[in-house]
């Protein structure tokens, strides 16, 4: 048996061999890791373990308060800012857990954009191809599981920051029911629909991460048989401009499902979407809540370079009227009750993650207008589950040359019968790690 310390200098190797060149990661905490390593070994050795983390080798986003350094959320202007006091909530429940938390992982702005990039850190290449888009805005988090530099990543997830890079980089990743994981010292986009979720090779890794950031006791995740459960499919606006590749390789999932025995119906959430794009229509509740928490430097001018594609929206959306924002806000709880509902039919939804597979990093910085559609494109399925306050996972997608997912979604709450669903697709379409 390796132990979890040789397994670390194993991972620091890799890192230490490209350091000059390094954009996943953007801080190493080489001989915290190592400690934590060594105590975790000592507990194995003595029969005593803290939980199915013990040991587990953990990246977290660039957003998360790590005690005694500034958080600087992938941007030069928060460098200089005062350094954390203490530790983000879910940190301090990580460590607690035995996890081995070996450093910060790149994002792209303020958590902004889905594409990954980012000036002023460097953009992590796609695990699979340097060349391509990583997804964002959990950037980094997406290619440390992707090529092994972490087993678990933590991410953000505001509109598909954990679920985007899981799909375009292979792996597993999953928003729980906001609210479920505590916001505390996460620095934050939008109060209304940010969730912290887990990047990770499987579901059951997923699953255990999200209970120690929830504070729930760990319990082994027992897969639910497919046979007579009811899978939706939203059909319809989430399912045009999807690459050919992906449709095909959805169907065929699709297929596997229902010989395990499982009710395919389509259901159709087209008006809910089309309702809340109308009462959004001038500004997202993502760009008027990020508005708000830029909103000094908005007003003063930001103390270092900020990335266009993040100062653009947020700060069209800080001139907005306030009963636009309290609207959109009013019409969204209406419209989270009415989905409810509508989801009382299933026990999931199914559809594609993302429409497409990542794009070289090259075609988004060379055309403005590319980049915008398939910033559109990556955002549209995974955002439903943000706006309309419902859980969401994204397994890979077997039978696709580049990477893509396969997600599903449930009701708000409904996480725990989620994650049991998924670990059965998971099993059914032997999508564990297929690229690897």
């Amino acid at each position: 048996m390796q132990s979890i310390r040789d397994h670390l200098e194993i991972v620091l190797a890799r890192l230490a061999a490209r350091a000059g060149e390094e954009r996943v990661f953007t801080k190493l905490y080489t001989e915290a890791a190592r400690a934590a390593a060594d105590a975790s070994d000592a507990r194995k050795r003595a029969g005593v373990t803290l939980g199915p983390l013990d040991g587990t080798i953990v990246s977290i986003k660039d957003l998360f308060d790590v005690s005694g350094e500034p958080t600087t959320a992938g941007s030069l202007m928060l460098r200089d800012t005062a350094p954390a006091q203490r530790d983000a909530i879910i940190v301090a429940r990580l460590r607690q857990a035995g996890a081995v938390i070996i450093g910060k992982t790149n994002m792209t702005e303020f958590a902004f954009t889905a594409i990954g990039d980012n000036q002023h850190y460097g953009t992590p290449g796609n695990a699979l191809d340097a060349s391509r888009i990583p997804g964002g805005s959990s950037s980094g988090a997406g290619v440390s599981v992707g090529e092994g530099t972490s087993e678990i990543s933590i991410g953000s997830d505001t509109g598909g920051s954990v679920r985007i890079p899981a799909s375009l980089n292979g792996v597993v990743g999953f928003k729980p029911t906001a609210r479920r994981v505590p916001l505390g010292g996460a620095f934050p986009l939008s109060a209304t629909l940010d969730s912290i979720g887990p990047l990770a090779r499987t579901v059951a890794q997923c699953a255990a991460a999200g209970a120690v950031m929830a504070g729930e006791a760990s319990a082994p995740l027992v897969p639910i048989p497919l046979a007579g459960l009811r899978i939706g499919i939203p059909r319809g606006g989430l399912f045009e401009d999807t690459e050919g590749e992906i449709a095909a390789s959805f169907e065929r999932c699709l297929g596997k499902i229902e010989l395990a025995g499982a009710h395919i119906a389509d259901l159709s959430v087209d008006d809910m979407i089309a309702d809340l794009r109308t009462a959004t229509k001038r500004g997202s509740i993502a760009a008027m809540e990020g508005a708000e928490v830029h909103a000094d430097w908005l007003a003063t001018g930001a103390s270092a370079p900020v990335d266009p594609h993040v100062s653009g929206p947020l700060s069209r959306a800080a001139m907005l009227p306030i009963p636009v924002y309290i609207r959109a806000m009013r019409r969204r709880v209406a419209l989270c009750m009415t989905m409810d509902e509508r989801l009382a039919s299933v026990d999931v939804l199914a559809l594609p993650t993302t429409p497409v597979t990542a794009p070289t990093i090259v075609s988004m910085a060379e055309d403005a207008e590319l980049r915008d559609r398939v910033e559109g494109l990556l955002l549209r399925n995974t955002q439903v589950a943000n706006q309309f306050d419902l859980c969401a996972i994204s397994l890979p997608m077997p039978g696709t040359g580049r990477p893509a997912g396969l997600m599903l979604v449930a009701r708000n709450g409904h996480d725990g019968r989620l994650l049991r669903i998924a670990a059965e697709v998971e099993a059914l379409l032997g999508s564990r790690s297929a690229m690897h």
